[in-house]
């Protein structure tokens, strides 16, 4: 059986223009719940195998339409959250 590793994520800022502020827990949660699977199902990315601590990540940008909805939006979010880790 492989040993373990916790992993602590911490998003200090996430800038989402155009969504209702009441949003923000649902696409919260939805990329919570994505990068969880993410980091299941791919493994940890190199960056963090190299490195401890990252003091900043782009993400990068993407466009959504806010008709999508929250838990899309968050799945969208979490994916350029761990594409930002993987290079």
């Amino acid at each position: 059986m492989g040993l373990r590793r916790k992993i602590v994520l911490r998003i200090e800022e996430l800038v989402l223009h155009g969504f209702p502020p009441g949003d923000r827990h649902r696409i919260g949660d939805a990329a919570t719940r994505e990068l969880t699977h993410l980091f299941a199902e791919h493994g940890v990315p190199p960056t963090l195998e190299e490195s401890a601590e990252i003091r900043s990540l782009s993400g990068g940008s993407f466009e959504a339409r806010a008709e999508l909805g929250a838990e899309r939006i968050g799945i969208q979010v979490a994916r350029a959250v761990y594409g930002g880790l993987t290079g």
